[in-house]
């Protein structure tokens, strides 16, 4: 009986690793899949009795799994797939709101625009529009469904800029009224507009008046007058007077002897609706040549609607829009625990923490003790099918063994029953 009991064990053990390699091979394909294996130990009975002997009592097995190991990452066309490089899980959730781990970050929008992987678990991510910020360190409080339809059209408003000009050096200096008085019979050497934003994404066109106003006496720079006005506060068929003031005027000094601007940048101009502009002038040259605009450029959008979403390797969900601009949406965080191979797993290649994984850990991809966040990529299964194939015939041939083990014991059993007295 006791060799029976030991090969029901064996044939038991055996099952169970089989059972462990048809799962490994049903989950080749499947992203973020870490394979498991059977461990074995040996099982004594104590209870059988002293006298120094070998108390035989069979094999017992558990089933650990191998989730610190690395898969393959590969590349797709969809930029919401996303691939861990190193340590951490993707922190999901399900449909309750319960929390999990998971390395599958085949993510797509539902028909709401929430993030779903494959399993039907909602990537987690803290919410950073509108200037708010992301969750604090190794902390789940604040974590949202990540959702790639709730930014609707943006609008960006003009701040910086810059324009580089020549203004000729060998243009008559100036001695009547000044763009800056707004006089009818303003003069001025140059004149030139820009398009800047204010904070609705409406296009404001803002005059600039370049006056030649010679030679500071004190200084003796060559002394130029750069005033601004609102295009929209032109006279009737254009120039002065406008119905309003300038909206800024500056002092540019040039060094008499290079050309080149020695003060009066940037130029700050408080855009019409929008924000004050610090435009940038440092490469305005004073050179013996004609009047030029050699570059000019303006930060900010007319009003645009997403088009698209980037991912960064730090987990920041950056949303595209349709006018060029791109602002941060949501911090994907990533979650690691001290014992990755003792977490508890669940159906949908995600798992749990426990008291033998240790407490669940929260930071930033790329930070310390975090791998980075690849988009546009996959993780695959670790599974190697050669090696899964070779040990099932291994585990075959043991269970084959045990229960030729099984059947000797039965045939001497009818032998020990047949025994007449």
């Amino acid at each position: 009986m006791g060799m029976m009991g030991t090969a029901v064990s064996g044939m038991l053990g055996d099952m169970n690793w089989l059972t462990t390699i048809s799962q490994n091979v049903a989950n080749a394909n499947t992203p973020g899949y870490k394979n498991i294996e059977t461990e074995f130990e040996t099982l004594v009975d104590e209870a059988g009795g002293g006298g120094g002997g070998s108390n035989v009592g069979g094999v017992a097995t558990s089933v650990r799994g191998l989730n610190s190991l690395q898969g393959s990452v590969v590349a797709t066309s969809t930029p919401t797939d996303l691939a861990v490089q190193g340590d951490g899980y993707f922190l999901v959730s399900d449909a309750s709101g319960a929390l999990y781990l998971t390395r599958n970050g085949s993510f797509v929008p539902d028909a709401s625009g929430n993030l779903v992987n494959s399993a039907g678990y909602y990537l987690m991510g803290y919410n950073v529009q509108n200037g708010q910020s992301g969750g604090t360190a190794n902390s789940t409080a604040g974590l949202q469904k990540v959702n790639v339809f709730t930014s609707g059209e943006t609008a960006t408003p003009t701040t910086t800029g810059t324009l580089s000009m020549n203004l000729s050096s060998t243009s008559p200096v100036v001695t009547g009224a000044l763009p800056s008085s707004n006089a009818a019979n303003a003069t001025y050497t140059d004149e030139t507009s820009i398009v800047a934003y204010n904070d609705l994404g409406g296009a404001e066109t803002i005059n600039l008046y370049m006056t030649n106003t010679g030679v500071n006496p004190v200084t003796g720079a060559d002394t130029w007058q750069i005033t601004a006005f609102n295009a929209a506060d032109a006279a009737p068929g254009g120039g002065f007077p406008y119905s309003s003031g300038p909206l800024a005027t500056e002092t540019l000094d040039f060094s008499p002897t290079t050309g080149a601007l020695t003060s009066g940048s940037p130029f700050s101009i408080p855009v019409p609706g929008g924000q004050t502009m610090s435009l940038d002038l440092g490469q305005t040259t004073q050179l013996a040549s004609s009047f030029s605009v050699n570059a000019a450029t303006i930060n900010g959008n007319a009003p645009g609607s997403v088009t698209g979403v980037s991912i960064s390797s730090d987990g920041t969900l950056n949303f595209q829009y349709s006018n060029g601009a791109s602002s941060p949406g949501y911090d994907i965080p990533l979650a690691t625990v001290p014992s990755e191979d003792s977490l508890t797993s669940v159906s949908g290649d995600a798992f749990q923490a426990n008291q033998n994984s240790g407490a669940m850990r929260v930071g930033t991809a790329g930070a310390s003790g975090f791998g980075s966040i690849a988009s546009s990529s996959l993780e695959g299964s670790t599974v190697d099918l050669a090696t899964e194939l070779t040990q099932m015939i291994e585990a075959q041939s043991s269970y084959q063994a045990n229960s030729k083990s099984f059947q000797t014991g039965a045939d001497l059993l009818d032998v020990l029953n047949n025994l007449k007295s």
